[in-house]
């Protein structure tokens, strides 16, 4: 409401002391939150000064989790990967014959031959990858943002061509014949898949540009079969990650708002960690709290436009890479998406038809009840699936959001292009989640454990017109006890 004055006209002192002021004071106490806030006058008093530094304390730790859990995503997967053996831009992982619930990824899939490695443009300086044909490849900064697509989507289109990224601040000659780009990061991350599979995959060179006459061979492990972590942390240690980050890039490849609240708790490029017992254990809380809120804007996000329909959501919320609306960065979908997955780039952002593919989750029944691993559920999957190459359903551990590990296999997944499923005399599917599998129908059964809850996505790969325009539509699962 308009005070007197805010027209221009000036104030009597009745006006001023009964209108004005009291709307620029704080009362004696102020109830918080975080306890009980003292004031003299305006003046904190003593105790007060403490309760307010720890306030802010939490509440900047909280907001670091929220917002470092990109970087702290790719800390952790380069330490997995480094776990795995890709030790070396030289090292090429892959999966053969694809992912499995051994590793701790987040939402891998199980129809797909994933190729791994991590650029290191501080020692190699401008480096050159030779994409393989007809491949889907993405290359992202060390801070999880997209640096370019290699192959179906990129500048080659599938033909197979020769990258070239240039370091921070590279200010030396750039040749011809190669797609460039400058990175703002020194670590990036590269994901390779391939509709040739493994062999194609092996086709795949990552040399310094320096070595271009002779570039020295790739070495390829396969990390199926091994178990390691790629997942970041949920408690203190999730600082560190992020301050491992910190001290390895420079400070232009983070902007300065996001760098302030990193130096508010502590995390300062080019300055060691140390926080004392008092700020480790506010830290610690503010993990666990900032833990808690991710997930809950993972699992259950209010923005109106991560619904899909009904209790399914979307995984990627208002098609941008940058999770921007309007000029505006999408806290919470960031969070969301980054929470759950891994990879950006345009072509997962805003899928079109007939390529891509298209993602969709859920956490409830049709009851609305959560997902229990100890009750049984049908999906109908109606026929005439909307999706050019194939559809899958993967399942998922809501604590780790990787693949569920459970007795039965370590691919806990149903996919239309095994040849496994028995579909309905009409063309769909009857598709079965619990702890036991239903008489006759094992293929189309995935194994959940009572004690534990689950997720899932569903994956349509080259999504068609009817999952647009939701004339094709996703049911619940219906509980069956």
């Amino acid at each position: 409401m308009a005070t007197a004055g805010s027209t221009g006209t000036s104030l009597t002192s009745e006006q001023m002391r009964d209108d004005v002021i009291p709307g620029l004071s704080s009362p004696d106490t102020i109830d918080s939150p975080f306890g009980q806030m003292a004031f003299f006058d305006g003046l904190p008093r003593p105790e007060t000064v403490s309760t307010v530094y720890d306030a802010l304390d939490l509440m900047r730790g909280i907001e670091v989790f929220l917002n470092a859990v990109p970087g702290a995503s790719l800390v952790a997967m380069r330490r997995g990967m480094r776990a795995a053996g890709i030790t070396s831009p030289r090292v090429i992982g892959f999966t053969d014959p694809r992912a499995n619930s051994g590793a701790l990824f987040l939402t891998p899939n199980t129809e797909t031959t994933y190729g791994l490695a991590f650029l290191n443009l501080r020692d190699w300086g401008p480096t050159v990858i030779e994409a393989p044909p007809q491949s889907l490849c993405v290359v992202d900064d060390f801070w999880f943002r997209y640096v370019a697509d290699m192959g179906i989507a990129g500048p080659d289109r599938g033909e197979g061509g020769k990258y070239l990224f240039l370091p921070p601040g590279y200010e030396g000659e750039i040749p011809d014949g190669y797609f460039t780009y400058r990175c703002p990061t020194y670590s990036n991350w590269v994901l390779l898949r391939a509709l040739g599979g493994v062999p194609a995959i092996r086709q795949t060179k990552i040399y310094p540009l320096r070595e271009v006459t002779a570039p020295e061979a790739n070495e390829f492990i396969n990390i199926a079969e091994q178990a390691f972590n790629t997942v970041h942390s949920n408690d203190f240690s999730f600082y560190e990650e992020v301050d491992e980050l910190l001290q390895e890039e420079p400070v232009s490849a983070l902007d300065a708002e996001r760098a302030g609240q990193l130096a508010a708790i502590g995390l300062v490029a080019g300055q060691p960690f140390a926080p004392d017992d008092r700020m480790r254990r506010i830290l610690s809380q503010a993990a666990e709290i900032g833990a808690g809120m991710a997930r809950t804007v993972a699992y259950e996000p209010r923005d109106p436009e991560a619904v899909l329909y009904g209790s399914w959501r979307r995984g990627f919320v208002g098609g941008s890479y940058e999770f921007l609306r309007n000029g505006a960065r999408m806290l919470d979908a960031r969070t969301q998406f980054h929470y759950l997955a891994t990879v950006v780039t345009p072509a997962m952002a805003h899928a079109q038809v007939g390529a891509g593919s298209a993602y969709a989750y859920t956490i409830h029944d049709s009851q609305g009840a959560l997902l229990d691993g100890a009750r049984t559920y049908r999906l109908h999957v109606d026929a005439d699936v909307p999706a050019k190459n194939f559809w899958a359903v993967d399942v998922y551990d809501t604590q780790t959001r990787s693949l569920l590990r459970v007795p039965s296999t370590k691919w806990p997944a149903l996919a239309s292009n095994t040849g496994a499923l028995q579909p309905n005399d009409d063309g769909s599917h009857d598709l079965y989640f619990g702890p036991v599998p239903p008489k006759g129908r094992e293929t189309n059964w995935v194994e959940t454990l009572p004690g534990k809850a689950w997720f899932q996505l569903f994956r349509l790969y080259g999504p068609l017109q009817p999952w647009f325009d939701q004339t094709w539509r996703l049911n619940e699962f219906e509980p069956l006890d």
